[in-house]
């Protein structure tokens, strides 16, 4: 497939750098007046610094040099901390033209700092990246798993450890069957990104997938089941099972809403458990589980 990412034209090693009061006047103030300079105060004691460091360093490589990132460690130079009124960190300032001109507190998420850096660059169109993300997606969506994995594997390769990139190629390694190698790549997520709702959902997917691999896949037969016994909950909730496996999403469902219907606290709320793991798998925003959810809701609270 043809590459529609471009390498960045350095390797950004520049961009980010440690100061201090002695040189806070030409690292930070005088390269202002050529390139937007972020400083990020933090402290080694401070939990939401060391997220936010590595997140905020990663969207200012991405610049490709058009903002520079300078970090100071309050504890080792309290004096500059003091001159900016810095009482809480992660403390972040944006300079431009030797003056601050933007800045927050606390943590924030990817797509706030991208905002963040683009606000500085003047460039609030969407980037490369996300352009490729937007196209991988649509074509995961509409089950071209070839152009969807082609287009994750690039952001990946342009961008290491991209959350929804790596959700998205593992969900495409899901749908052609390859579970193995989609454990693998998700198993390479760091902890402090396992929770993250991309990952969470796309595990959700794997453990459906494979749930539906190891059970009972004989949908003719425990349909016939079902229509033999229409009480026969364990025949029903197998048959969801085997129908989400095999992409049948809204008829899996379908089964185990009527599960609820008919006994909401069969097997422990089994049935009511699994439509929230298909809700995880299937995406927060999809059609199906915003749907689904209002029933559930209805047949649990009427």
């Amino acid at each position: 497939m043809e590459t529609i990412i471009g390498k960045p034209g350095g390797d950004g090693a520049d961009v980010v750098k440690d100061s201090d009061g002695a040189n806070f006047e030409a690292d930070v103030i005088k390269a202002s007046l050529e390139t937007p300079v972020i400083v990020d105060f933090w402290a080694p004691w401070c939990e939401p610094c060391k997220q936010l460091g590595p997140a905020i360093e990663k969207a200012v490589r991405a610049a490709d040099g058009k903002v520079r990132l300078v970090k100071i460690d309050i504890d080792q130079n309290p004096e500059i901390a003091q001159a900016f009124r810095v009482q809480s960190i992660p403390a972040v300032f944006a300079f431009s033209k030797g003056q601050p001109v933007d800045g927050f507190v606390g943590a924030q998420t990817e797509s706030q700092l991208k905002a963040f850096v683009a606000r500085l660059t003047g460039e609030t169109g969407p980037s490369p990246i996300d352009q490729a993300l937007e196209r991988a997606v649509s074509a995961l969506e509409a089950s071209d798993h070839g152009a969807a994995s082609a287009l994750f594997a690039q952001v990946l390769q342009n961008e290491p450890g991209n959350l929804a990139a790596t959700a998205g190629l593992a969900r495409c390694y899901i749908a052609a069957g390859e579970a193995s190698r989609a454990r693998e790549l998700l198993d390479g997520v760091g902890e402090g990104d396992a929770d993250k709702s991309e990952i969470k959902g796309a595990r959700a997917a794997l453990a459906l997938a494979e749930e539906a691999a190891h059970g009972s896949g004989d949908v003719a037969g425990l349909e016939a089941r079902v229509a033999a016994d229409a009480a026969d909950h364990q025949a029903r909730y197998d048959l969801a099972v085997a129908l989400a496996g095999a992409g049948r999403r809204d008829e899996a469902v379908e089964q185990l809403l009527e599960i609820v219907r008919r006994d909401r606290a069969w097997n422990d709320e089994a049935a009511r458990k699994k439509l929230l793991e298909l809700f995880e798998a299937f995406g927060p925003t999809d059609p199906l589980t915003l749907e689904a959810r209002k029933k559930l809701s209805s047949l649990l609270f009427s």
